[in-house]
């Protein structure tokens, strides 16, 4: 496997063909796999082909690969299974190389019923109603851009 400050990274092994991978589609700078953890048929990860481990530190070439080739693959997960939706997000928490989640979703299913869970806590009172308001909204953009 190759190694990165003293670890083993799966994914960097099946971008050098040294892991065994179910490709979907390959990119200059990414790659298209089967989840072999799926939440459901046809969950694929798009990963960089260099290792790195949060996506906001790709170079803007890799970046626009990477994004290039989810939507391919969203793309041809929506006309393999057709899906109510296609969710997509990024962690990267469990194995530090940048991926990319595609999972095809339906109603009902897990992915749905966890985000109607975290619907239903955006719009909770409390702390999250008052990020709502206006002038903090605007607070946090201000903060958020100029960082």
């Amino acid at each position: 496997m190759t190694r990165n400050h003293g670890k083993k990274c799966v994914f960097c092994d099946m971008v050098a063909g040294k892991a065994p991978a179910h490709r979907i589609h390959e990119g200059r700078h990414s790659l298209a796999i089967l989840d072999i953890f799926p939440f459901a048929r046809g969950h694929s990860l798009v990963i960089s082909k260099r290792h790195v481990v949060w996506w906001h530190d790709l170079s803007e070439k890799e970046t626009e690969d990477l994004f290039r080739t989810a939507r391919v693959v969203a793309n041809k997960i929506q006309k393999a299974f057709k899906p109510d939706f296609v969710c997509m997000y990024a962690r990267g928490k469990r194995i530090p190389h940048v991926h990319i989640f595609l999972i095809p979703t339906y109603s009902g299913d897990l992915l749905d019923r966890f985000f109607n869970a975290l619907e239903k806590i955006q719009e909770a009172p409390g702390e999250l109603v008052r990020m709502r308001d206006r002038a903090e909204l605007a607070k946090t953009a201000r903060l958020i851009a100029k960082s």
